[in-house]
């Protein structure tokens, strides 16, 4: 008897605890999570929530207009977040996430459908509370069963790096009919949260029952700030602006997305897209092709005053551009061979004849930002590359590797020298005008794969001097799907190709240069690159504890990369050159990533950008 009422007094008791409302439900914050406004991958967040807007978002814009864009190739699906098909462009416009990403911090989210985010203080947890407001287009609020729905979407047929990152999490909740609760597991790190704080939402209503991998015309229920009212398959997709948008006044958004309707025609190629653009049927052109800058722009519209030119400066990484040695192959792991081919570019004279004297050379994996190595490494990245100092060349530990200079004849004549006495130290002699193997006797040639002519010339230039050296390069040009299979495959002796990172670097550095994605094709480790200091640092970046941290470990990585010769630098340029219509205002502010066209506008006739008044809006 004295058991089954103690049996009965506990069955009570859990009664009673199982009754009461969760932390989550009874607007708690749990122990172990904090509060965010913004969430900074490191330190603290730039903005908080009493900020009226942006730094880079301007007073003045005002809605309407319509902006006219141009886009390349078919498409052929509205979901971009499926593997299959060509997605329409502008659906960033169209899906809102979680929380939105702003471009004056190198990565920092704020609310967008998550009124704000909660997080353990080692990242191992987080807890979304979705803003009571947020809304799809067909007027359904967003819950959290469609927050979990999209993630498990996502983890089960969504992209490669969303699939990898979601199935580090290993236990979702919904704590409430608005909030949702993720628990990282083994190998998470401080980035997987931004991860999943930037997760689009679906609408589970609509997807619910639909083959997710599928291509689709369909239009679904998005959230974002534009809603589709066209498509043309292929052709043509209008977006306009939603009237009664519920997110327009929250931080992200405030003087952004301006425009009514924003219109995107597709084109064959570039240069159709000039001619459009000079036809008037275009308003916005970033300008890639150099010599179309200096040469290209004497046509009515822009004499007349109705087209303007900016060069906008930014600070954000450029392209690691150039031939990029695959050193699964030999002689490509010979790092002798490779210096001495990268000797052989006359870097100053392609600049001058075909890039119109505009560029500069790369001389870092990070190039035009706070992240590229300089001088000789400072006591952190000395601390982080000693446990690797007998395996790593000398060169690394001293000042920053900086291309081979050119401009003149006589040092070409002294790298070509230089070039002929590495390739001697490897093996290689001259006989006869050919370069051969001292032991086989194998000539030494390669192919060169490139993907444009414009490229093909450049390659051209570099195959003329390896000639010198009695090298043979058959430079071979192939379309975009063709080029595209081959990188993929990894089959290629050189590529002229590159790498691109952000001002916060990732887990995304171990794809780039890690042994394990040289062994997987469809990664991006195109040069082959497998060193254990490259792998441990590289992993050691996401994890970096602050901003300090971080910038010490990029340099050191870049100090091994740069230092390993696995590509022939060629060009970035450090700006953005833009061609616009005079119609149309962009904010004097340019943040540290360059311009922003959600911040643009189109002028109305009282406004003129050179004038514009410093007015303070009142506080939302």
């Amino acid at each position: 008897m004295q058991r089954l009422w103690i049996r009965l007094c506990v069955t009570s008791l859990l009664l009673i605890f199982l009754s009461l409302p969760s932390s989550a439900d009874s607007g708690q914050v749990p122990p172990h999570l904090s509060p965010v406004y913004g969430l900074a991958m490191h330190g603290e967040a730039k903005y908080g929530p009493d900020s009226v807007r942006l730094d880079y978002a301007s007073a003045q814009a005002r809605k309407g207009g319509t902006l006219h864009l141009a886009a390349f190739g078919n498409f052929d699906t509205l979901n971009p977040y499926a593997l299959k098909g060509s997605a329409a462009p502008g659906l960033s416009n169209f899906y809102d996430r979680l929380m939105g990403r702003v471009w004056d911090e190198p990565f920092t989210l704020y609310p967008l459908i998550a009124e704000r985010a909660e997080i353990a203080e080692d990242r191992s947890a987080v807890e979304i509370h979705i803003n009571p407001a947020a809304r799809f287009h067909d007027g359904t609020p967003i819950t959290a069963d469609d927050v979990l729905f999209s993630f498990e979407t996502f983890k089960r047929e969504g992209r490669p790096n969303m699939r990898r990152v979601y199935g580090l999490v290993t236990e979702t909740r919904k704590t409430g009919p608005l909030s949702v609760l993720f628990r990282f597991g083994a190998g998470y790190d401080r980035e997987s949260v931004m991860i999943i704080a930037m997760m689009p939402v679906l609408s589970k209503a609509w997807w619910s029952g639909r083959d997710f991998s599928a291509t689709t015309l369909d239009i679904p229920p998005g959230s974002g700030p534009y809603h589709i009212s066209e498509i043309s398959p292929g052709r043509r997709i209008v977006y306009r602006r939603v009237a009664d948008y519920w997110a327009e006044n929250l931080l992200v958004n405030r003087n952004h997305h301006n425009f009514e309707r924003i219109v995107y025609d597709t084109y064959r190629d570039d240069s159709v897209a000039f001619e459009a653009f000079k036809a008037g049927d275009l308003d916005l052109r970033d300008e890639t092709d150099l010599s179309n800058w200096t040469q290209g722009y004497n046509f009515p519209a822009m004499r007349s005053g109705e087209v303007r030119r900016d060069v906008i400066p930014h600070k954000r990484p450029e392209k690691v551009r150039g031939f990029i040695y695959n050193t699964r192959r030999a002689p490509f792991d010979d790092i002798r061979v490779r210096e001495a081919l990268a000797r052989a570019l006359d870097f100053s004279w392609i600049n001058e004849n075909l890039l119109a004297g505009m560029t500069r050379q790369v001389d870092s994996f990070y190039p035009n930002a706070e992240l590229a190595a300089h001088g000789t490494p400072s006591g952190a990245e000395t601390a982080i590359l000693a446990p690797y100092r007998e395996t790593l060349p000398p060169e690394v530990f001293g000042p920053a590797w900086t291309p081979p200079k050119t401009g003149t004849r006589a040092l070409m004549r002294d790298h070509l020298r230089r070039a002929r006495d590495l390739l001697t130290e490897a093996g290689w002699d001259i006989q006869d005008g050919t370069l051969r193997h001292k032991e086989t006797g194998k000539p030494f040639s390669f192919e060169i794969l490139v993907g444009t002519p414009d490229d093909e010339k450049i390659a051209l230039s570099w195959q003329r001097n390896l000639k010198k050296l009695g090298i043979h390069a058959l430079i071979r040009t192939l379309d975009s799907a063709g080029f595209t299979a081959r990188l993929t495959r990894y089959d290629y002796d050189v590529v002229l190709h590159y790498w691109l990172s952000t001002l916060s670097p990732g887990t995304e550095q171990i794809l780039y240069y890690g042994c394990a994605a040289a062994d997987q094709p469809g990664r991006w480790n195109y040069a082959g690159i497998c060193n254990p200091a490259v792998d441990a640092i590289a992993l050691q970046i996401a994890d970096s504890r602050d901003r300090a941290d971080l910038i010490a470990h990029v340099r050191a990585l870049d100090r091994i990369l740069t230092w390993g010769w696995y590509l022939v630098p060629l060009d970035y340029l450090g700006k953005s050159l833009t061609a616009a219509r005079t119609s149309l205002a962009r904010p004097d502010t340019t943040p540290i990533y360059g311009y922003v066209l959600e911040t643009w506008w189109e002028k109305g006739p009282e406004q003129d950008r050179n004038q514009e008044q410093k007015q303070e809006p009142t506080k939302p």
